[in-house]
């Protein structure tokens, strides 16, 4: 092809891979035509110091799932970044919270989405609930080595299945471990993260699957205090910096949405005023 064809028709000089039939997962035409890109590529051999995202909380309400996550990122003792968002809508019914190392969660999150989306595109149709947990726990797998040198990445999946019998039941959590190892979570709330042993305490104590959406925001938020309180690399309700917990429910109506950030706020600040005058708890 002459140069000039070339550019004034790029598509046509598009790399093989790019035009050669395949399967159905982005993931594996990115490990064949750009591996560099993907977040599992080799790991240093030794201890790298990165800012690590802190705690994630999941809880079901009737008739759906949310997921919360403080806005602290740490690396060390310092604090990194004090807005990091690590709550992401992933498709129509599902979301991911992350913890543990900040790039490569970030990255494995955005490649997820667009796996979903990619497949979607070319089968005509959406993966089931399962299909998603699954494909995340894949992922999960590719960065073994990684998580070996601590750069561990730890998400939290939820969502919502249409197909489900009872609509009001229908919210899932999945949890992993590093392997990618996953595991339905049938208390209807979990938590990971530096602080989840004392998010997932207070959750314990407050979490009511028959509440509805109102009331699941506020024990989310609740939680997370809890934990901010307690954990010094999770970050409570910044009001001066106006940094308020992340929120996305995932309804059978609605989908998976962000909760806007008024509402985020308003419920952050009662809470705040809560405890100023219940110092006790």
């Amino acid at each position: 092809m002459e140069p000039s064809t070339a550019r004034n028709f790029p598509g046509q000089a598009l790399p093989p891979a790019y035009l050669t039939p395949g399967s159905s997962s982005f993931t594996d035409f990115l490990r064949n035509a750009a591996p560099e890109l993907m977040p599992d590529r080799e790991a240093p051999h030794s201890h790298v110091e990165a800012p690590h995202g802190t705690t994630i909380v999941a809880l079901t309400f009737r008739g759906g799932v949310l997921l919360a996550g403080d806005r602290r990122a740490t690396m060390g003792n310092v604090i990194a970044q004090r807005d990091m968002e690590k709550v992401y809508v992933t498709d129509d019914y599902s979301a991911v919270g992350i913890a543990g190392t900040a790039g490569i969660a970030l990255e494995m999150v955005r490649l997820y989405a667009v796996e979903l989306e990619h497949y979607e595109k070319l089968e005509g149709v959406s993966l089931s609930l399962d299909g998603k947990a699954n494909k995340l726990a894949t992922m999960l797998r590719g960065n073994l080595e990684g998580a070996i040198a601590g750069l561990a990445v730890l998400p939290l999946f939820v969502g919502y299945d249409p197909e489900a019998d009872d609509p009001e039941r229908a919210g899932r959590i999945v949890t992993y471990d590093i392997t990618g190892g996953r595991y339905n979570e049938t208390a209807g709330y979990h938590a990971v993260g530096s602080g989840s042993v004392f998010a997932k305490s207070a959750l314990k104590k407050r979490h009511d699957p028959e509440a509805g959406l109102d009331a699941a925001v506020r024990s989310a938020v609740e939680s997370l205090y809890d934990a901010a309180d307690d954990d010094t690399a999770t970050g409570g309700p910044d009001l001066s910096r106006r940094i308020y917990p992340s929120v996305v429910t995932v309804t059978g109506p609605e989908g998976a949405v962000r909760l806007p950030e008024e509402r985020a706020a308003a419920v952050a600040e009662e809470v705040v005023e809560y405890r100023r005058q219940h110092p006790g708890g």
